[in-house]
C-alpha cells in the first residue's frame, strides 16, 4: 500500500500529532463511501488495529489504510488554501483527482 502526503498537508497534521492527547494516535484514512470505479474517502485520528496497515510516507508521518482496500492504495492527502481551506483526499492512481 502507498499513500502520499503534499508539503501543505503534513505541516498541518504535523501540528495536530505533536499535541499531547494525540501522543498514541495515528492518522487514520477511509472511505466513507464507493460507486463505480472511485470512491470518497475520510480521514480521522486513531489507534492501530489489526483491520489496518501501517504505512510510512516519505514526510516521515505514518498513516493507517484499511487492509485489502484497493481504493486506499496509492491515496493522496492534501491541504488546500484555495478556494475553501481544508483537506483532499484523492487516489490519482484509480482514476480519482477529486469528489464530483
Amino acid at each position: 500500500m502507498n499513500c502520499k502526503i503534499t508539503r501543505n498537508a503534513a505541516n498541518v497534521l504535523r501540528r495536530e500529532l505533536d499535541k499531547p492527547e494525540n501522543a498514541d494516535l495515528k492518522l487514520k484514512v477511509f472511505v466513507t463511501h464507493s460507486h463505480g470505479d472511485h470512491a470518497h474517502y475520510g480521514m480521522d485520528m486513531a489507534k492501530p488495529t489489526d483491520k489496518e496497515e501501517l504505512v510510512s510516507t516519505d514526510k516521515g508521518i505514518d498513516v493507517l489504510l484499511t487492509k485489502d482496500e484497493p481504493f486506499l492504495d496509492g491515496v493522496k492527502i492534501d491541504y488546500l488554501y484555495f478556494p475553501q481551506e481544508g483537506f483532499v483526499i484523492t487516489n490519482p492512481s484509480k482514476g480519482n483527482h477529486g469528489d464530483h
